[in-house]
């Protein structure tokens, strides 16, 4: 696997790989891949509406750029892609992430704020309900990324991961996720999100992916997201 080098990894990286392995179906992905082409179909159908007023929003509030937003993610195993996202945030967000670095509120590679001066207004009410990620669903009808699945990370969040946690890009990252749904979750160390990850895709199955899909719409209206 161009991620990992199988032969070079410590014995923990490596046993924790070989049952990944073990536990990978090919049914499971097939059924799996139809759903997500189903599902996202009708999703976008739904919310075409929606997400035309959403673009209209954010070029009314902030006029500086356009409504939408892509970002080079890491997906399966180490590949990377355009992940597209409702931009929520400032032109020059990313040229500020330097600068705000020492103010980071997570562990780990992974960088948040709870109050994110790049963010603009409308960003925020659409991050609180993760509006701004509608336009993954058209990340899923690609196949870059599932319904659910680990998150995708940065490009630059990966160059820390240890081998260890580069085990989470071992499947197609998702929409949703265990990490996603679960109650104050960024404040959920990193250790333990990888483990979530980890343990989601060691036991994945059809009746989990629709658990984890029915909770996350209760999630997003709880407004939690950053």
């Amino acid at each position: 696997m161009p991620y990992l080098e199988k032969d070079k990894v410590d014995e923990k990286t490596r046993k924790k790989l070989e049952e990944l392995i073990e536990h990978s179906y090919g049914n499971y992905w097939k059924k799996k891949r139809i759903f997500d082409i189903f599902f996202a179909s009708l999703i976008l159908l739904f919310f075409i509406p929606l997400m035309i007023i959403i673009s209209l929003i954010i070029v009314i509030d902030d006029p500086k750029a356009g409504p939408f937003y892509k970002q080079v993610r890491v997906g399966r195993h180490g590949k990377e892609f355009y992940m597209y996202k409702f931009r929520t945030m400032h032109p020059n967000a990313d040229k500020l992430i330097e600068e705000l670095s020492e103010q980071n509120e997570m562990d780990g590679p992974v960088f948040k704020m709870k109050e994110d001066p790049r963010i603009t207004r409308v960003g925020k009410f659409l991050r609180k309900l993760s509006l701004d990620e509608l336009m993954q669903f058209f990340n899923v009808l690609k196949g870059d990324m599932t319904l659910v699945g680990p998150r995708p990370p940065l490009p630059r969040e990966v160059e820390f991961y240890t081998d260890y946690q580069k085990l989470r890009l071992h499947v197609t990252p998702g929409l949703t996720c265990t990490w996603q749904i679960s109650k104050n979750r960024n404040d959920i160390p990193f250790e333990k999100w990888v483990e979530m990850d980890l343990d989601y895709i060691q036991n994945r199955t059809t009746w989990n992916d629709i658990k984890i899909m029915l909770k996350t719409p209760l999630v997003m209206l709880s407004a939690t997201g950053r």
